[in-house]
């Protein structure tokens, strides 16, 4: 990941003004750690820090257009840059990068041309020849971008909230799936999916198709320059990934550049569930492994760099990106510039636990829809920034355009979790990738019960963050908390530390607005706690907070497990399972 900033139409081209925007830019240094650029027209300007992923020897930015009037400065990949080359017969690109063909693209189209991307980005382009500008963010979010604006009537644009937190009046989050234009003065939508009106869709379940949509968006995602591998963590999304990846690589030019034996990347504390089955795909696979420990104290001790890079007081966030930032400090150690991971599943399948107690297929769905809708405030966020502090780039193959087209096409019927036939979460997900003669994966591990990453590194990880977060936060505290913090008060001591931490490093009213609230249980949305009301007095982010579902849930005494949900049943059930054929 690269760190772009802009500031547009600040009504000074001050040498002083320049300095400031170079100390800025050198904020989001981390994010991009081989080269700097900065370019001036008039009283605008654009600056980058680059990680170089593709075409490392000339690819460096701001990128311009054939006589340079169209000017880009871009974060991100874009995967279909060389037929969208081809598309554009009549231009002569400067250099190899992916990000070249922005510029032409805009040149040839106009404003109307961001669909045409197939990939993540972040991007703000000036066209100086009317000194216009349009700034646009990738369809999800995984690339993180702010936007503000300041006193004197300027727009600011940076990948991360401190790069313009302390010159601009007000900022806000930069909305995924949306474009600014200087000439339209305002945000406009320009990814319009058929699920985003959250209306209930009703394609048949085809298992292949499914199959063959996941393993293009995987492929895709090989396209690299330099060092890569995958982070396994040993559940369904990641080892899914980490198979596909391992059958495919041979061939590729990464393969040809860097070895056709793919790495693998795990974190955990000793003897937590993810190591130990990261472990096993890992050997299944034939990956060279590498397995990173951590310990609680260790996690503690970074917990304040943790909430500086990835800007959130999010208490769900806050712990799965702890140990995601110390295991891709490991791996750029390396180094590995490059890690595939599995974020966004969950999401568009309905995997997290609670989702066990969802009432219908039109509130599966839709909770599917929000939840993906927010992605970019929770795991786009943690994934992209905890990476990125390090110079790590992280693709996601599971928010692929084109793929997410597919999998919120499907009748939510047949992603609703139904023990009594042998469907646990994310049942669509594994039957399609459940080959009996060449298999992706072990069967165990295929129908894995779904493990959150704060959960799966070590269950005494969060336990032993309650602990420390009492020691610093007294009862007398959290009786004044909505006092101190009027917006989104913090109803727990963790959330209260977290808090504290937060508004040092950001205190502005706009950065802690830029960070969503309500209630939750096992990451849902404030809509779903609704759907159990034992679900209002266990408010946890932890999947051991979905009572009566995860097999070591807080409360035991309130756990009835079916054994359909247990792994090792779900092995012994398969004949029956795999004679379900309808909802």
């Amino acid at each position: 990941m690269c760190g772009i900033l802009a500031v547009l139409g600040c009504s000074d081209d001050s040498q002083a003004k320049r300095v400031r925007v170079l100390e800025l830019s050198r904020r989001l240094k981390h994010r991009g750690p081989d080269w700097s650029g900065l370019y001036q027209h008039g009283d605008c300007y654009l600056a980058h820090q680059r990680l170089a992923i593709i075409d490392p020897a000339s690819g460096d930015q701001p990128l311009y257009n054939e006589n340079q009037a169209i000017v880009v400065t871009v974060n991100g990949e874009i995967y279909n840059h060389e037929e969208l080359r081809k598309s554009l017969p009549n231009h002569k690109f400067r250099t190899g990068s992916d990000c070249d063909v922005i510029a032409h693209l805009y040149e040839e189209h106009g404003e109307n041309f961001v669909d045409m991307l197939d990939g993540m980005f972040s991007f703000v382009l000036l066209d100086t020849r009317d000194d216009s500008f349009i700034v646009a963010r990738d369809a999800i979010g995984i690339t993180s971008l702010y936007i503000g604006w300041g006193l004197d009537g300027s727009v600011w644009i940076s990948s991360e909230l401190k790069g313009l937190n302390d010159d601009c009046e007000h900022f806000e989050s930069f909305p995924p799936g949306h474009m600014y234009s200087s000439k339209e003065g305002g945000f406009k939508r320009w990814y319009n999916p058929p699920w985003f009106s959250e209306a209930i869709p009703s394609a048949p379940y085809d298992p292949l198709v499914l199959r063959r949509a996941f393993e293009n968006a995987v492929i895709k995602r090989l396209m690299t320059d330099v060092p890569f591998g995958v982070l396994l963590s040993g559940g369904l999304d990641s080892s899914l990934v980490a198979s596909i990846t391992a059958r495919h690589l041979a061939g590729t030019k990464a393969a040809k550049q860097w070895g056709a034996q793919l790495h693998s990347f795990c974190v955990g504390l000793e003897g937590s569930p993810d190591l130990k089955a990261a472990k096993e795909v890992a050997d299944y696979l034939g990956t060279v492994h590498h397995e990173f420990h951590f310990t609680v104290q260790d996690g503690i001790d970074a917990i304040e760099d943790v909430i500086y890079h990835i800007e959130t007081y999010d208490v769900t966030t806050i712990r799965a990106s702890t140990p995601m930032f110390l295991m891709s400090r490991k791996i750029k150690s390396l180094g590995v510039k490059m890690v595939i991971s599995g974020e966004g599943s969950d999401e568009i399948f309905g995997g997290y636990l609670y989702f066990h107690k969802a009432p219908n297929k039109e509130e599966f769905h839709r909770e599917t829809c929000r939840k993906i809708k927010a992605l970019y405030q929770y795991d786009c966020l943690r994934a992209n920034k905890s990476t990125s502090a390090w110079g790590l780039e992280a693709r996601v193959p599971f928010l692929d355009k084109e793929f997410i087209k597919v999998a919120m096409d499907i009748d939510p019927e047949w992603k609703m979790i139904k023990p009594e036939q042998g469907r646990i979460e994310k049942w669509v997900l594994r039957r399609a990738f459940d080959d009996e003669e060449q298999p992706y994966l072990p069967k165990h591990i295929l129908y894995r019960q779904k493990e959150q990453f704060s959960d799966g590194v070590g269950y005494s990880w969060i336990d032993g963050l309650k602990a420390h977060a009492s020691q610093h936060v007294t009862d007398k505290m959290m009786l004044n908390a909505s006092h101190i913090f009027p917006h989104n008060t913090p109803t727990t001591k963790e959330a209260y530390y977290y808090r504290m931490i937060f508004e040092r490093f950001f205190p502005q009213n706009s950065a802690r607005l830029t960070v969503p609230g309500g209630a939750s249980v096992a990451c849902s949305t404030a809509k779903a706690v609704e759907w159990d009301s034992a679900w209002s007095n266990n408010l946890d982010p932890s999947g051991r907070a979905a009572l009566g579902v995860h097999l070591s849930a807080y409360d035991q005494k309130l756990t009835t497990v079916s054994a359909a949900n247990v792994p090792t049943k779900i092995i012994d059930n398969m004949p029956r399972i795999m004679e379900v054929t309808a909802p």
